[in-house]
């Protein structure tokens, strides 16, 4: 399904602190398909498994590649509690593949043909901003809706300047 652009210009309907996780793999060795093949399924699986169960925290994410060897998905979610809650739950897909990849280090079977890594970011409110351009919802706007730009300000000092009703008695 190809969405609509949004005519104009909008921005992220993010409140308070965002919480961003940039998770891949990298192929260190294309001959080596056994490999690296099924940790790439293990992705998809995982972000299946966060699909159907969004009480879990994730909003949304990108599927990006960098390279022809680096494949990795940018996720956004409710917060870091949820994330390491995620992380560390023994009834979720990702437990049990890190159990695996755990076992096979440990035998000395881990080989180096496929590379995982992962950078998470708690970003407070007023250090994120964001803007779209005749764009369909996307990012950080697809996982936490979309509003016309004039909401948050016209310039990315006035985005970046936006708090969230109440935010000001949160913090006092």
């Amino acid at each position: 399904m190809i969405e609509k652009p949004t005519a104009g210009r909008t921005t992220a309907a993010a409140e308070g602190e965002v919480v961003v996780l940039l998770i891949g793999m990298r192929v260190n060795h294309f001959w080596a398909v056994h490999q690296w093949l099924p940790v790439m399924g293990a992705m998809f699986r995982m972000l299946a498994e966060l699909t159907r169960n969004r009480e879990r925290g994730l909003l949304g994410r990108v599927l990006l590649t960098a390279s022809p060897r680096t494949y990795y998905v940018v996720q956004y979610w409710e917060s870091k509690e949820k994330l390491y809650a995620y992380a560390t739950a023994p009834d979720t897909f990702h437990h049990r593949a890190w159990q695996i990849i755990n076992r096979k280090e440990r035998a000395g079977k881990v080989r180096g043909h496929v590379g995982l890594w992962h950078e998470s970011y708690v970003v407070p409110e007023g250090s994120y901003e964001s803007i779209y351009h005749d764009m369909p919802a996307f990012g950080l706007a697809a996982a936490t809706g979309v509003l016309p730009v004039e909401r948050r300000g016209r310039s990315a000092a006035q985005r970046f300047a936006h708090r969230a009703p109440g935010a000001a008695d949160k913090t006092a």
